[in-house]
């Protein structure tokens, strides 16, 4: 999507007074302003709500929720910490955060769903399983979902490969190998990653095929990539929330296990006469 705030500065000279005033205020307040519901931003403001819902229009959007969502996706990877702290902290206010959160977060699985190609999902599922061999790579908050990805395919796929992102030329060294018939798939939410971006393209110019799970067709890895699913991803505080993406990743491997029952099956009794043989788990007896 091309840079939403770029283009309110470039068209502002053309508005008339009240929306000269709210295009001032988004640019020098967006990090608020795209939180602010069409009232809030009027009384901010100082005009009226229409002014501020024929604005959204003059910019080609449909109505004020579809501005404020775009407005909402092309700043998230702009707010500092700090910033995305006052912002949650402006939008909780003094409301009770736990009922907050998990709503907010229940909701965001419910989009994630309703968003979702099922027909898309189950040929990204196919790829991954027909891989030669699968890279899973994640950085940051997204580290944790890429190793459970990762350590979950691997107890029902011996081909699966978690890159480790400590250094970028140890990233490097553990692609090697990569290429035509392999699979990476990719994970990265807001602030993407600088180190994902750069396995992507490098799995690409190795000729692999790369899936990413990100929040945007406009993420920069899934830009870059051949295949894509996407996962309702916001702001928790100066954390995300990623309950939706870990959400899919569960599908994903549910699916992928499901597609090899009898393969998976012999795995995993191989697997759980290791894990008794070394008391891997806990059996005490009641």
């Amino acid at each position: 999507m091309e840079d939403l705030l770029k283009r309110i500065e470039e068209e502002r000279a053309g508005f008339s007074k009240g929306k000269k005033m709210i295009a001032d205020f988004i640019l020098e307040h967006y990090e608020k302003a795209a939180y602010m519901t069409a009232q809030k931003l009027s009384e901010a403001v100082k005009v009226s709500e229409s002014t501020v819902v024929r604005f959204a229009n003059e910019l080609g959007f449909a109505g004020y929720p579809e501005f404020q969502f775009a407005l909402q996706e092309i700043i998230r990877n702009r707010l500092t910490s700090v910033q995305r702290v006052e912002v949650t902290n402006s939008r909780i206010g003094s409301s009770d955060a736990l009922k907050k959160v998990l709503m907010a977060d229940a909701n965001k699985i419910r989009q994630t769903l309703e968003n979702t190609d099922s027909a898309a999902f189950y040929r990204i599922v196919e790829t991954m399983v027909n891989a030669n061999h699968l890279y899973v790579v994640g950085a940051r908050s997204a580290y944790m979902l890429a190793n459970f990805f990762a350590f979950n395919m691997h107890m029902v796929f011996e081909n699966v490969h978690a890159i480790d992102l400590s250094s970028s030329g140890e990233m490097f060294e553990q692609m090697l190998d990569i290429g035509k018939g392999d699979v990476l798939f990719a994970i990265s939410f807001p602030r993407y990653s600088t180190r994902v971006i750069k396995a992507v393209q490098y799995a690409k110019d190795a000729g692999s095929t790369v899936i990413s799970l990100t929040d945007s067709a406009d993420s920069p890895i899934a830009k870059l990539a051949d295949d894509y699913l996407l996962a309702r991803s916001d702001m928790a505080s100066f954390v995300d929330s990623l309950v939706a993406p870990l959400s899919m990743i569960n599908a994903i491997i549910v699916t992928a296990a499901r597609s090899r029952q009898t393969q998976v099956t012999a795995r995993l009794h191989k697997l759980e006469s290791i894990w008794d043989a070394y008391e891997v788990y806990d059996k005490q007896k009641s």
